[in-house]
């Protein structure tokens, strides 16, 4: 059951929480040892907490909003009393003594968590062969990956381990999963959600976002996960969807862009056909308009300087002093080096000496400054493509789109160990780093699948247009009903 379905059921007493969460939690056991999605699975607190929703609703409150649903939080956002290990030995013994911002919106609308997921280490990878307690599997063929880096709470989502879960979205790691996975990923807008309790990897890219069973579900998460937050200065509040002015009765959107640099070379054939039979689809009620991106080829080369230089700097704090594994050694040195040499993967390795180089004298205003600008020009691109208003204008250009079409992934889900260089794999998010390097909104969602396994069609949108996306999204899930 999506959740919709779920409060139904509850209303006409064809089911109950405690049921429910019960059936979850059975499933998990008998099915979580192949998937390996679930890190820790959180048994006695959620049927705990199922029976006191269950009274709640007996004693005549009404089921609504997230009362009751039970969700599965990647492990990189804090719940409190429980260990967020980021998928690392390094943290395996830490315990949040916090709630992320994120938690305490679903505890106040009445979330069950039903326990931790698997991650790339750190949040750094896209397929969850990164993690140090071994891969997550995709509950569609066990043999390939589920995406990453939130690929444990896709396939906890995709394989009916959970209703719905959270992931973190820097260069694609809730779209990419969603897409492989089979299942609805949004990366909202930078700001919409607080990262206050996330774990940090690349601070001005890193988002919070659900992975629900349908677009509706999506939405209902975000709206009550979205909002200002004084812990993040980031976090911004978002204004009345509704005071959108409509472009068409009951539309927000009536000009759909299509870039033409998504759709080129790298892309299977299969994935494109099947967006292009979608596309000709809604050429019947939207207006169809072939765009250019044109610095979207160096977005990914811009990603991977900007991206390790944050992991440095963020890394720095996992010293084996303050919190998480700590080894004995005879001196200050010796124990950093001995905590972090033993405690953390080679990915993150990786991207510590990468970004410790791009950020040293002499090469910083080479590459990191360098990258910073090309940022910038792909942020442009986007705001032209939407037409931007500027300042002091009162409405937007003529002739603006006002959401972009485009492929998750350019290939479907592909085999455990099948990509064995770091580029290689590095690719695979070649199609959804623009939008976090804009700061954009963008959703996944799944369409008809490839020889059996799933792929998804990515819609992205202005900034703070969240609403865009989930009425075209809506539409395009009509279409495969």
């Amino acid at each position: 059951m999506n959740i919709t379905e779920f409060h139904a059921a509850l209303k006409n007493k064809k089911t109950s929480v405690k049921e429910t969460v019960v059936s979850y939690l059975d499933k998990i056991k008998k099915e979580n040892k192949n998937l390996n999605a679930y890190l820790e699975v959180f048994t006695e607190e959620s049927e705990m907490l199922a029976e006191d929703i269950d009274k709640r609703i007996k004693e005549g409150e009404e089921p609504s909003g997230l009362l009751g649903v039970p969700i599965a939080m990647k492990d990189n956002i804090l719940i409190r009393g429980h260990i967020a290990s980021a998928a690392s030995k390094i943290l395996g013994n830490y315990i949040a003594s916090y709630d992320a911002f994120v938690v305490e919106k679903l505890k106040e609308a009445g979330a069950i968590f039903l326990g931790r997921t698997n991650m790339d280490e750190f949040a750094m990878g896209s397929s969850t062969e990164n993690s140090a307690y071994g891969p997550a599997r995709n509950p569609f063929d066990p043999e390939r990956v589920p995406g990453g880096s939130s690929g444990g709470s896709a396939a906890a989502v995709g394989g009916g381990l959970a209703m719905a879960a959270l992931g973190s979205d820097t260069g694609g790691s809730i779209r990419q999963p969603a897409a492989f996975c089979g299942v609805v990923g949004l990366k909202p807008t930078y700001g919409a959600v607080s990262r206050s309790g996330l774990i940090a990897m690349a601070s001005s890219l890193d988002q919070i976002g659900p992975i629900a069973q349908s677009v509706e579900d999506a939405e209902t998460i975000f709206n009550i996960i979205s909002g200002k937050d004084g812990l993040d200065s980031t976090s911004t509040e978002l204004g009345d969807p509704s005071s959108e002015p409509q472009k068409r009765p009951g539309r927000q959107v009536a000009k759909i862009g299509v870039p033409k640099e998504y759709f080129s070379e790298g892309l299977d054939s299969r994935i494109k056909k099947s967006i292009d039979d979608i596309i000709g689809k809604l050429s019947k009620d939207y207006e169809i308009i072939e765009i250019s991106l044109p610095h979207t080829k160096y977005a990914l080369d811009c990603y991977y300087i900007i991206v390790p230089a944050e992991v440095s700097s963020n890394m720095a704090r996992y010293d084996g002093i303050r919190y998480g594994m700590r080894q004995n050694a005879p001196n200050l040195l010796g124990v950093y080096k001995k905590s972090r040499g033993e405690g953390i993967g080679l990915e993150v390795r990786r991207r510590i000496l990468l970004g410790t180089y791009v950020l040293s004298h002499g090469y910083y205003d080479a590459y990191y400054s360098s990258a910073q600008k090309v940022r910038a020009l792909i942020k442009k691109d986007f705001d032209e493509a939407f037409k931007k208003p500027a300042h002091n204008a009162t409405h937007s250009v003529a002739g603006g789109v006002d959401i972009i079409i485009a492929p998750t992934t350019p290939s479907p889900p592909f085999k455990i160990g099948e990509k064995s260089d770091p580029l290689s794999m590095y690719l695979s998010d070649i199609y959804t780093i623009p939008a976090n390097l804009a700061g954009v909104p963008a959703l996944s969602l799944p369409i008809e699948k490839i020889d059996n396994l799933p792929v998804g069609i990515q819609l992205i949108a202005p900034h703070f247009k969240e609403n865009r996306l989930f009425g075209l999204g809506r539409e395009i899930e009509k279409l495969f009903k």
